[in-house]
């Protein structure tokens, strides 16, 4: 009887093969989802135009605000600088509840659509706030000496922070929902279909870059000549139109249909049910653990993973006891008690990814600084391009945006598989490998930075310029010598969050994909947190022993230590690097189909 149970689920798992079915994946009424008809690369490309859209909305944003809070909304420079990275980790780190929440009840399409409106909304308040002169202070050069510039009242200050965060919350879902929506485009077990997988992953950085090209020129040079409330204004009409666009696409995607078990609240249970077992002896053949038969598995469409020999105090949520044995027509164990094998190699899996994503944060703290200070810094030198055109300062990451949208595709088509035919590894290098490589170059880009701001400094010095004033004084220094540190990062970046997102997708459980690729998004937020509070400490600790009042205190950036800072950061990502390398090599990747490494481990 049994037997013939089991013939029967293969035989229908065959035919659904031939037929084409996805496996866990639906159309847009319910039915399951068909190669030939759903998904695919042609469709992904609806996925990577709406996040180019996004960070063609919101990158300017995150180069310019602190132009926007200083000069418009008269906060001091350092105060200014920690709204941008307060409200960049704000938005990282909600996309961990925004994941959650499309992994376990509302669907990845849904939480995009309904994040796409939370963000135009955010967007049109800033708009409003931006065009009407009783929701701002009147206007007021903050940079001239004694100055007593009108600061933001209660209700203002509130409209502002009110339209921010619905901005964070919206961008937050749509960074958390669009890669791994996309990812789900692709068939893990089918050889081609990871390939592609992986290029789209690479893609997906080009779509960012080729976005984030248009907002670094188009949109900051709009709000630097035309004014802010035209260039929120643009970026409004880009994420709804984007967010329509993506809408469009619902007949063709393959959709992840959500979970009704909260993947997180799983693994919890693993790890407070090894806790309760603490005392309970490990049985030494790891067959005796506790998992339902995989024939039932198969009707019932759950996950399955085989035991591995690593992190065993876990085994002992697995450690089924006489108590816990019940007859098949009772309800299953307590699962804060008992858990399956399968649910605890998930846990062994998220634990094991936790020191991977603590290393990615010290990238951001260095991703902050080129997103702030470098700014300013630019503020100061020479923006000349030709006699009659300037370059923002906000618009010089075109520098190596330019130059990755060139590199992306050389690496994704040249690159990966030269590598591939050395390595036998799909994507070339490993992932960690990947992650490693931009890791040391953020280490080189903040060492860079801290050598062409001597120089800058020297410049000021030299030419009696220490008090000039930002944009009208220009030093006779051209704004692209920062290039250089801009140039190393963007690469860093290719390698390290690309790398970073594609690691925790494939590595993460069935029921965690969303979840696990907004890891990345999470390490940022903690990156930009951290950041905030990195520069009040620094400012705290150096405020009786440099003249300025601390190595970043006030608005002349002239005669503060930016130098410092920055070669301290080099320093503590090359420390980071060397932590990362002794994880790394110790990492045990996760049991893969042999579609997804072609019979190769990575390891």
């Amino acid at each position: 009887m049994q037997e013939s149970h089991v013939d029967r689920n293969v035989e229908w798992m065959q035919q659904e093969e031939k037929a084409g079915v996805v496996d866990g994946k639906v159309d847009w009424k319910g039915r399951k989802a068909l190669k030939h008809k759903h998904g695919g690369m042609k469709v992904s490309l609806l996925v990577l135009a709406a996040f180019a859209i996004e960070n063609l909305a919101t990158l300017s944003l995150a180069v310019n605000l602190v132009s926007y809070f200083n000069r418009i909304m008269h906060y001091e420079l350092a105060d200014a600088a920690n709204m941008v990275t307060d409200y960049m980790g704000v938005s990282y780190m909600l996309s961990i509840v925004v994941a959650v929440l499309a992994d376990t009840w509302i669907g990845r399409f849904k939480s995009v659509v309904i994040s796409g409106f939370f963000e135009s909304l955010g967007l049109a308040l800033l708009t409003v706030q931006a065009d009407m002169g009783s929701l701002k202070p009147a206007i007021c050069n903050m940079y001239v000496k004694d100055a007593h510039c009108e600061k933001l009242n209660g209700k203002q200050e509130a409209f502002l922070f009110i339209s921010l965060y619905l901005l964070a919350f919206g961008s937050a879902g749509l960074k958390a929902s669009l890669p791994s929506h996309g990812a789900d485009q692709f068939d893990e077990r089918d050889p081609k279909e990871a390939l592609q997988m992986s290029s789209f992953f690479n893609t997906l950085l080009l779509a960012i870059c080729i976005g984030g090209a248009i907002s670094l020129t188009f949109n900051v040079y709009v709000e630097d000549h035309y004014g802010w409330d035209w260039g929120f204004g643009i970026s409004t009409v880009s994420i709804v139109f984007g967010t329509i666009l993506f809408a469009f696409g619902l007949p063709l995607y393959r959709i992840q249909a959500a979970h009704t078990k909260n993947g997180i609240i799983e693994i919890i249970q693993v790890y407070v049910a090894a806790i309760r077992n603490r005392n309970l002896p490990l049985p030494v053949d790891p067959g005796e653990l506790y998992e339902i038969e995989q024939d039932k598995e198969a009707s019932m469409e759950i996950e399955y993973q085989p035991h591995r020999d690593i992190f065993r105090f876990l085994d002992k949520a697995a450690i089924q006891t006489k108590s816990d044995v019940k007859p098949e027509n009772q309800e299953t164990p307590n699962p804060w008690k008992l858990c399956r094998v399968t649910q605890v190699e998930n846990g062994k899996i998220i634990l094991s990814m936790l020191p991977i994503f603590c290393c990615s944060i010290i990238m951001t703290l260095c991703l902050a600084q080129l997103q702030t200070f470098s700014v300013q810094q630019g503020t100061t030198m020479d923006t000349r391009i030709t006699n009659h055109f300037n370059i923002p300062p906000a618009s010089l990451p075109i520098i190596p945006v330019a130059f990755l949208i060139i590199i992306v595709p050389f690496y994704d088509r040249i690159c990966v598989p030269f590598l591939r035919k050395f390595t036998g590894i799909p994507t070339g290098i490993t992932h960690l490998q990947r992650i490693g490589v931009g890791l040391i170059l953020s280490s080189v880009s903040m060492a860079i930075a801290a050598i062409i701001e001597v120089k800058r400094k020297g410049v000021a010095r030299d030419n009696n310029m220490l008090d000039a004033l930002p944009v009208k004084q220009p030093l006779p220094m051209s704004i692209f010598w920062l290039s250089f540190q801009y140039f190393v990062f963007g690469i860093a970046d290719m390698f390290t969050y690309v790398g970073l997102l594609e690691f925790f997708y494939s590595e993460a459980p069935k029921g965690l994909k969303s979840t696990s690729t907004c890891f990345l998004w999470c390490s940022m937020a903690v990156g930009y947190f951290l950041s905030s509070i990195l520069v009040q400490a620094v400012n705290g600790a150096t405020k009786n022993i440099t003249a300025s009042g601390g190595w970043l205190a006030g608005n002349n950036i002239n005669r503060n230590h930016l130098n410092l800072f920055y070669l301290f950061l080099a320093i503590l990502s090359l420390i980071n690097f060397f932590f990362y390398l002794f994880l790394s090599k110790r990492y045990k990747y996760r049991p893969q189909h042999p579609a997804l490494t072609g019979g190769n481990s990575e390891e």
